[in-house]
């Protein structure tokens, strides 16, 4: 589902409030908004607190929705985007009953201020399902595209070979932008198709409402009367007896009834634990489906697909987009989340995008995703670009092509390791720490006035990330 849903406020009820206005009307929920506002500082750190949510302003409490107000449409944008899940989570720690969190963009001369609505936890049964997300903006590389060739043809009208199709993979690999794509595709072709979207957890949440409402034929009815069912992250439902046991027959009556199955979870059926062994046989009748993390290759086209989507008019050079293709490898929703932070941040501070600001912008995501790198590996990898052996870097010789690249791997030791000149100087072969102090030094003149030697230094350190 959508992080952000965009609405209109109605005219009398937006220009009734101002910004901070609701602690006149309400003492009870302006010492909610400061206790949240404590917690998500606490929860985000300074630095995020200070650039994306500070600026929020409280509207007003009412029922099971809070309306906040930020200064700007993007900056309403970025937080119902990215801190939609943290707002409502901790408003309903302090207001429970709290559904809804809404952002109004509260801009000063405007009369009827655009709404973006945060939508609760849990997608529901979606009709039509999310349109950003199609095959178009699906990027394909080796990793995926068993499952984007197999998700293409789920949405195709006419038979299809299998039944169910079920996706696997890690988060944010992209399983539930496959899902979107189908249902966006299959209703393009079939206009008037019934299709279902809901998470597992969703599934069971309103499965086990029905039973407490002593009206689980109308759930059944509005599950098995789709054309297509999709059924995301089904592990949640691990150990759930009676979920399993309506899940199942669910999953009989849309096969049987020649109705389109799709199914994602984080693991294969055959390394789900805690499902019902029929429940996985029938899972793995159809198509299995995996979708592995993004190669390097992989990483960089998807870049820069997200950067031609950007509305940010904020240059981004090419050594920052293959740094985060190398440095960002979990996965893709990371990876993009990573540009959407230097390019917003660029925007709001008015800086240019260089790989220093990049650095200083992802310090904690990068910290994260640190390889360690050991002396000994810029070593091996130094003597086999110059074509030396290790023991001639290590040696007394002090010829040209040993000394140039002994004082150039001495330099990428101390620029990309934490290790101290002393110990630096002991790894290539006992050396003083003024010796690895000269390197350093002399490298970075010439990196200034030899542009073969710059380009040395900068392919090994790719080299080296990688």
């Amino acid at each position: 589902m959508s992080s952000a849903a965009i609405s209109t406020a109605h005219p009398q009820a937006a220009a009734s409030r101002a910004p901070g206005s609701a602690s006149r009307g309400d003492d009870v929920d302006g010492a909610a908004w400061a206790r949240v506002r404590a917690a998500l500082r606490h929860e985000t750190g300074d630095r995020n607190f200070d650039t994306w949510l500070a600026p929020l302003s409280m509207l007003s409490a009412e029922g099971d929705r809070v309306t906040l107000a930020a200064p700007t449409a993007f900056l309403a944008d970025w937080v119902a985007g990215n801190f939609a899940d943290k707002l409502r989570q901790q408003w309903a720690v302090q207001r429970p009953g709290t559904r809804h969190v809404v952002v109004s963009i509260q801009a000063v001369s405007a009369a009827v201020p655009s709404v973006l609505v945060m939508p609760s936890a849990g997608p529901a049964i979606s009709l039509p399902v999310e349109a950003r997300y199609n095959f178009d903006n699906f990027i394909v590389g080796k990793s995926n595209e068993l499952a984007y060739n197999a998700a293409q043809a789920v949405a195709e009208p006419g038979p299809v070979g299998f039944n169910p199709l079920f996706l696997h993979g890690t988060t944010g690999l992209g399983k539930t932008h496959l899902m979107h794509a189908i249902g966006n595709a299959f209703l393009q072709r079939q206009p008037d198709a019934r299709v279902a979207y809901m998470s597992a957890e969703k599934f069971m949440v309103e499965f086990l409402a029905a039973l407490r409402a002593k009206d689980t034929i109308a759930f059944k009815q509005r599950l098995r009367s789709v054309d297509l069912l999709m059924i995301d992250d089904v592990q949640f439902i691990a150990g759930k007896e009676s979920t399993q046991e309506e899940f199942f027959h669910t999953m009989n009556e849309i096969i049987s009834a020649g109705k389109r199955l799709v199914i994602t979870a984080d693991r294969s059926p055959q390394n789900l634990e805690g499902i019902q062994e029929r429940i996985l046989s029938r899972m793995a009748w159809g198509l299995v489906a995996d979708i592995n993390p993004a190669d390097y290759e992989l990483r960089l086209n998807i870049l820069h697909a997200k950067l031609g989507t950007m509305t940010q008019n904020v240059a981004v050079p090419a050594e920052v987009i293959e740094f985060l293709a190398r440095k960002i490898t979990a996965n893709v929703r990371e990876l993009e989340g990573a540009l959407n932070r230097v390019v917003a941040y660029a925007a709001l501070v008015n800086a240019p995008v260089t790989l220093q600001f990049t650095r200083e912008t992802l310090a904690d995501l990068l910290r994260a995703h640190e390889k360690k790198l050991t002396i000994d590996e810029i070593q091996r990898k130094v003597a086999d670009y110059y074509a030396l052996k290790m023991t001639d870097l290590l040696s007394a010789r002090r010829a040209r092509e040993v000394a140039r690249p002994r004082q150039v791997a001495m330099y990428l030791a101390k620029k990309l390791t934490p290790r101290s000149l002393p110990e630096i100087g002991r790894r290539f072969g006992g050396r003083d720490h003024t010796t690895v102090m000269h390197a350093v030094k002399r490298i970075e003149e010439l990196r200034a006035a030899d542009s073969e030697l710059n380009n040395d230094v900068v392919h090994l350190t790719r080299l080296l990330d990688a």
